[in-house]
């Protein structure tokens, strides 16, 4: 080859998702695979979503490209919509629609640092947030998600890794990978600590409908002063099972906005208009879905901690909600990598190693529950329970 590769990019890990579905390829246990890897919802979309969509193909009015920032229906009813679950103020002008919560989320950062700049990541972190930033040039900071007690980072952390190059930190709610759900005091202590340090705090809220409706996940947005500091990531993709679809969204302030509209225009010009469609058909007529969608859910959460204390009590759950698992593993002679390939190869179940993401994660797997029904639980808790990793 007689190019030069960037050097950023090719220093990063490979895609996690990719390089573990590999490893049932060994799979010698007979048995049929349980995949708990993948965050993807196991259900279709709702019927009617897929009627209109195909109608809107059918009739020409999802095939040209959008605005930059969205089709306008869509970011009025995102902002109403946000507006009364939060409780709160968002406007049209706030919101853009992007190509997936991804997108959105390296809109943000291109927006708000540079190489040479660093941001802040919890660890365990969301290997795509690390990706991104390395790939970017910008240093990745950390500070700890996984107390004694919890799973939850503490904002008085912040200042110990701060400096004057410091752009942000990112907070994930529900988390993934810990499925920890932060409380909304938790938030305001990390608004607040932004705030006086004068960066920016990005809250992923992708998993926010598996919450329970009846209370804000947060108060955030009913501050007068939200746009100086918050940037709301948001995804349709696992609410709606719209994962192929990449719509997603991002709230901010309009500096922000101003930012991002051109960071969209020069990677996909807007984000595919069918998503769109979907999206804002969902939000008009999906409520009674996707709370039928939120109880499974938790059926399939509570079902898998019931396998685990009856099956494999010795995998400890650390932090569960939303569609994640994260788990304190007993090998502590093994690494948690050794781990995850030992029970795709001989058990037949795919979860993936802790030291996917980040420091001080080997002692841990992550598994992703919501696309394997219920009444699999026992059989994936089982085989946990019965795995010996080889000496």
């Amino acid at each position: 080859m007689s190019y030069v590769l960037n050097q950023f990019v090719g220093n990063v890990a490979a895609p996690p998702i990719a390089e573990s579905a590999l490893w049932l390829e060994g799979n010698s246990s007979n048995l049929p695979a349980i995949n708990l890897s993948q965050a993807v919802p196991s259900y279709l979309p709702a019927p009617e979503l897929a009627e209109h969509v195909a109608q809107c193909m059918k009739d020409g009015s999802a095939n040209l490209y959008t605005d930059i920032l969205g089709i306008p229906p869509l970011r009025d009813a995102l902002a109403a919509h946000m507006s009364s679950a939060y409780r709160g103020s968002v406007h049209h002008d706030d919101v853009a629609i992007t190509a997936g919560c991804n997108q959105a989320y390296c809109a943000a950062v291109t927006a708000l640092a540079k190489p040479g700049d660093n941001i802040i990541l919890p660890a365990p972190w969301y290997f795509n947030n690390q990706m991104w930033l390395e790939m970017q040039g910008i240093e990745v900071r950390t500070i700890a998600a996984i107390n004694d007690n919890d799973a939850l980072p503490r904002a008085e952390h912040l200042a110990a890794v701060c400096d004057d190059r410091t752009r942000a930190v990112v907070l994930i709610s529900p988390n993934n990978p810990t499925g920890a759900v932060y409380p909304p005091a938790l938030l305001d202590e990390f608004f607040d600590a932004c705030q006086n340090l004068k960066i920016a705090l990005i809250v992923d809220e992708t998993y926010k409908d598996f919450l329970d409706p009846a209370r804000a996940p947060h108060n955030l947005f009913a501050r007068d002063n939200w746009r100086e500091t918050l940037v709301q990531l948001y995804s349709f993709s696992k609410v709606y099972a719209l994962t192929g679809a990449r719509v997603g969204s991002l709230i901010a302030g309009p500096q922000m906005i101003e930012a991002v509209e051109k960071v969209i225009d020069c990677v996909a010009i807007c984000a595919p208009h069918t998503g769109q469609k979907a999206a804002l058909f969902g939000l008009q007529n999906l409520d009674d879905w996707k709370q039928q969608k939120r109880l499974m859910m938790k059926d399939r959460l509570d079902a898998m901690s019931m396998a685990f204390a009856k099956y494999a009590s010795d995998y400890r759950i650390v932090s569960s909600g939303a569609f994640f698992a994260y788990l304190a593993h007993p090998h502590v002679n093994h690494g948690a990598r050794e781990i995850a390939m030992g029970l795709a190869q001989q058990s037949g179940v795919l979860t993936l190693p802790g030291s996917m993401f980040g420091p001080g994660q080997d002692g841990y797997l992550r598994l992703a529950f919501a696309n394997v029904d219920a009444s699999l639980m026992e059989d994936a808790a089982q085989r946990l329970g019965r795995y010996r990793p080889q000496a």
